[in-house]
């Protein structure tokens, strides 16, 4: 049997469909933002879905657990982190339906051809280079930091991948919303649907997110917040549902 994991790496259970990842603990795991985008975003029958950025692939593997989507393609610049998420996608037997690219997302609409999908998806660096950057070239400054591609080459990418119609999802942080608003209408992505992501019901959201449509007309429908943690280390019903998980307790 061919050896999937390389030293340093785990394997990690999704909970969903008996999917499992590979991921890399010294290099970026993924987070709960991927997980929520994935929940977030509506693939329809038999759509092609592009993910920008797609890191060892958690979004495309959990969108193809939940969807009827045809086709799922993740693109990413970092070699080691698309060679996981190939071997990944290998383990779950999902070549038919997902395939990972190498590539640069300033370059996307050159690799796939414009007007190519219904649906793009991504989960990019948040910060500025310049904020709190310490390890300029390392994988995860590249993950959190706009080192390699910017909020505007992400925005303009997706614009030039969807077809007429089609739909963008994004996960960022509400501290650039103003930023994000202002790109997406620069390239006729109208934002349509938004929800914030709050840790604690009386905290701060610290998660946003946004799906935009192309070419669409203007109204914004702002969902009910999504509160994470009901208390210290006890997730939100909806959390888990999010997660396909059991909310502790209720087994019977």
């Amino acid at each position: 049997m061919e050896t999937i994991l390389r030293p340093g790496e785990r394997l990690d259970d999704l909970q969903r469909n008996g999917y499992r990842i590979i991921q890399d603990p010294g290099r970026f795991c993924f987070g709960m933002d991927a997980v929520l985008l994935s929940g977030f975003a509506r693939v329809r029958r038999g759509e092609r879905v592009i993910d920008l950025g797609t890191g060892t692939g958690i979004i495309p593997i959990l969108l193809a657990a939940r969807t009827e989507g045809a086709e799922f393609t993740g693109l990413e610049i970092q070699g080691e982190s698309a060679d996981m998420a190939r071997r990944s996608v290998r383990l779950n037997d999902l070549e038919e339906r997902i395939q990972i690219v190498d590539g640069d997302i300033r370059e996307a609409d050159r690799i796939f051809g414009a007007a190519c999908c219904q649906v793009v998806v991504s989960n990019p660096p948040y910060m500025i280079a310049e904020h709190g950057l310490l390890n300029g070239d390392g994988p995860l400054a590249i993950a959190r930091h706009e080192i390699l591609c910017t909020l505007e080459d992400v925005v303009a990418q997706a614009a030039r991948l969807l077809k007429p119609g089609g739909r963008f999802y994004l996960v960022h942080r509400p501290f650039r919303l103003a930023q994000i608003m202002t790109t997406l209408s620069a390239h006729r992505l109208e934002p349509k649907r938004m929800r914030l992501v709050y840790p604690f019901i009386d905290k701060e959201p610290n998660m946003v997110l946004i799906e935009a449509l192309d070419g669409g007309r203007a109204g914004l429908t702002v969902e009910k917040p999504l509160i994470v943690y009901r208390e210290q280390g006890k997730y939100t019903d909806e959390i888990y549902e999010i997660y396909g998980k059991e909310r502790p307790g209720n087994r019977g």
